[in-house]
């Protein structure tokens, strides 16, 4: 039984990546992947976060690094919520569960933890797109 609910619940989640609004827009970025990770978050691509901000109407961009990390260089618009600070301040800082939170961090990492620490707390609709040492696009410091 326990196969077949597992097997339902993919297949629905099959479902809803392939009809999300997000598609190719004929210039190169892939849809949402399908390979959704067990624990519950997505891992994307840096081209697919692109896509995401720029197709998206309201989503957040989560830097989990330090803070002297965050002043070398981060992507526009994001916020700085250390991942080893995320549960003392998800709540406060985040307090929209069901919004997209599209995760980063240096290379991978932490954003990968913090992405299944999300994920623990309720949080339904997280992305993780890896280290910011793998995005092609623009970033900005100070």
């Amino acid at each position: 039984m326990k196969d077949v609910l597992t097997n339902i619940f993919m297949i629905l989640i099959f479902l809803f990546v392939g009809c999300s609004s997000y598609s190719d827009d004929g210039g190169g970025y892939p849809s949402y992947r399908e390979d959704v990770d067990i624990a519950g978050w997505q891992t994307i691509t840096a081209e697919e976060a692109y896509l995401i901000m720029a197709e998206a109407d309201n989503f957040i961009i989560l830097d989990v690094r330090t803070a002297a990390e965050f002043q070398m260089s981060r992507i526009d618009g994001a916020i700085l919520l250390p991942y080893d600070e995320l549960i003392l301040r998800a709540e406060d800082e985040l307090p929209d569960t069901n919004a997209i939170i599209l995760i980063y961090c240096r290379s991978g990492n932490r954003s990968r933890t913090a992405a299944s620490t999300l994920v623990s707390l309720g949080y339904t609709a997280v992305y993780d797109f890896g280290g910011i040492i793998n995005w092609p696009f623009d970033t900005i410091s100070g």
